[in-house]
This record gives structure tokens, C-alpha cells and sequence, in this order.
């Protein structure tokens, strides 16, 4: 296990608990991070230095749910107040609000960025096409049999989701069939697809588990020290990080489970962890209210760690820095 103390960047500004988070590819000005928080407004900032850049207003309950699209032009989210809603990410507007019978707990881009997903506590999917997005959906897909916390497009065919019912499903987009089921034993707490396309990590209980995308054979599962609530794999697949209970942030090893690091910052539990898409660094959001930038690497220069030439003892030569 390292022995290094991970210094991470400190995010303000959520006035509630952080819950989901959502990365933006890189782009050529960066890439990008937007937050969901039960305050109801979703925040977007610099991804390399978690620098503030703007606030969506418009939600009127906890917004449960987040997404970017590749480029960051667009971004959604899915609240307490029954919507789901399409924002300009460049200037903060909304370009469209979708109304829901029920809580949105989760939102999603396709891989073009022409289609949005929603998963509601009313256990359905549905699929909006952005070119036409009064035209109501075109995919509705009754899911489960309890609310429904994550959705995400598999491929231009199919949807995957976990459920409070206890399982994850594959959906068929034209037919709205399930067409695979995997069975928990615990609550699903997240769901994530890599940015291949390939590998689909589950935090359920005390448990991470990683899934092909293609066939739904379990590749690997591992325990953690904690119950989880989140957890994301690297884009190299070399590592794995997850948070829950206990309030750390954890680093494994993808391939032996091994722990490599665990790390403490926040002051509640760990709620949603993602990695940036260039895997020089990893966000948690909390139910501190903060957002916290980590390392993959401690010590590498990088966004806004830069070594220190003080002479004052300090984790591996680095001060602690806020983001703005």
C-alpha cells in the first residue's frame, strides 16, 4: 500500500450533500466536471482544477442526477421537482425541460450525443431524441419493480440499469424487452459503463463488481472495507477507486483487488467518485457538500499541484490548494 498522503483539491461552494458526478471527455479547452447536489443546483467546473465556471438554476428539489456530453456544449439533470433538464453548458440556459410523473434519479447521453435518457422513481426509462425534444420520448420502458438509480446506454441497441428491487437489467430499445438480469443481494448503489464501452462497475453492499458490457459475464469482484456507495475504474483498467460509509476514499488494484491506497478528506460519508477521462486524477463528492480532486499519481505536478518551495514539512512536498 502507498505511503504517501494524498493531498486533494478542495471544492466549495454546494451548500447539501453531493451525489453525483459526471465528467466530459477531454476537449480543447479541457475537459470539464458537473456535480449534482441535493441544494438543487448543479455545478460546472474546470476538471484539471475543479475551478468553478457556473451554476445551473432552474431545479426546484435535490438534483439526484448529472451528465455531460462529450464536448461539454450540453448538459443534463434529473431532480426532485419531476424534470429532467437540458441545459447550454457555455452560457447556463436551459434549453429543455422534461416533464416526469415522479422523482429522476438518473441521466444519460448516448454516444453521439443525439439522445438523452432518464430513469425515474416512477420504474421507467425513457428516451428523448434532442433533435426533436418536444416530440415527447422515444423509448419508454417500464423497468423494474422499485425506483430506478442509474440508467445508462449500453449501445445504440440497448439500455442497462440498477434498481432498488435488487438487480441490474439489459433492455432491448426497440422491442423494450429485458434481455439479461443480474441478481444482488444489496441495493446497487452505482453504475458505471467505461469510456470504451466495455466493462460496467457495480457497487452494491461491501462489494465492487465489474461486468462485461457485451454478455454480462461478472470479470472480477472484489470486497472493500466499507459499504459502498460508489466506485469507478480507471480508463487504463489498471486501478479502481470507490467511497461509502467510512468517509475514505479508496484506491485497487483492477487486477488482484489489492489495496493501494485509502484515503480520508472528507467529513461525510463518500457518495459518488468518478475518474477524469484523462486518468491523471479522481473526483468525490460528499455528504459534506464539497467535491474533492485526487491524484492517481501523488507528487505529480499536475492542474493545480505544484511543488512547494517552502521548507516546512508537507505531504509529498505539496500544499493543500482550494479550488476556486
Amino acid at each position: 500500500m502507498s505511503t504517501l498522503k494524498q493531498v486533494p483539491l478542495t471544492c466549495g461552494g454546494h451548500t447539501r450533500p453531493v451525489v453525483h458526478l459526471d465528467f466530459s471527455d477531454v476537449t480543447k479547452d479541457g475537459y470539464f466536471l458537473i456535480s449534482a447536489c441535493k441544494d438543487g443546483k448543479p455545478m460546472l467546473r474546470q476538471g484539471e482544477t475543479g475551478d468553478w465556471i457556473g451554476t445551473f438554476e432552474g431545479h426546484k428539489g435535490a438534483v439526484w442526477g448529472v451528465a455531460l456530453t462529450q464536448n461539454a456544449n450540453l448538459a443534463a439533470s434529473g431532480a426532485a421537482d419531476f424534470t429532467a433538464k437540458l441545459w447550454d453548458a457555455r452560457f447556463g440556459e436551459v434549453v429543455h425541460t422534461f416533464e416526469h410523473e415522479h422523482i429522476v434519479k438518473s441521466v444519460n447521453f448516448n454516444f453521439d450525443d443525439t439522445l438523452l435518457l432518464t430513469a425515474s422513481n416512477e420504474k421507467i426509462i425513457r428516451v428523448f431524441d434532442l433533435n426533436k425534444p418536444d416530440a415527447g420520448p422515444v423509448d419508454k420502458i417500464a423497468a423494474h419493480t422499485n425506483s430506478i438509480r442509474h440508467a445508462v446506454f449500453l449501445n445504440k441497441s440497448r439500455i442497462v440499469s440498477v434498481s432498488d428491487d435488487l438487480t441490474m437489467r439489459v433492455w432491448d430499445r426497440s422491442s423494450g424487452q429485458e434481455v439479461r438480469k443480474v441478481e444482488f443481494t444489496s441495493i446497487p448503489n452505482s453504475l458505471e459503463l467505461s469510456r470504451d464501452g466495455a466493462v460496467l462497475t457495480v457497487a452494491h453492499g461491501t462489494t465492487v463488481s465489474f461486468y462485461a458490457s457485451d454478455t454480462m459475464r461478472k470479470m472480477r469482484e472484489f470486497s472493500v472495507p466499507t459499504k459502498c456507495y460508489s466506485a469507478s475504474l480507471a480508463p487504463s483498467r489498471a486501478t479502481f477507486v470507490c467511497g461509502g460509509e467510512d468517509l475514505k476514499v479508496y484506491k485497487f488494484d483492477y487486477n488482484t483487488g489489492t489495496e493501494l491506497e485509502s484515503n480520508k478528506g472528507h467529513f461525510g460519508p463518500v457518495h459518488c467518485v468518478r475518474w477524469s477521462p484523462d486518468g491523471e486524477l479522481y473526483a468525490t463528492g460528499s455528504e459534506d457538500g464539497t467535491v474533492r480532486l485526487w491524484q492517481a499519481v501523488p507528487g505529480r505536478v499536475y492542474g493545480l499541484w505544484r511543488r512547494s518551495s517552502d521548507h516546512q514539512p508537507i505531504a509529498n512536498g505539496f500544499k493543500e490548494v482550494a479550488a476556486n
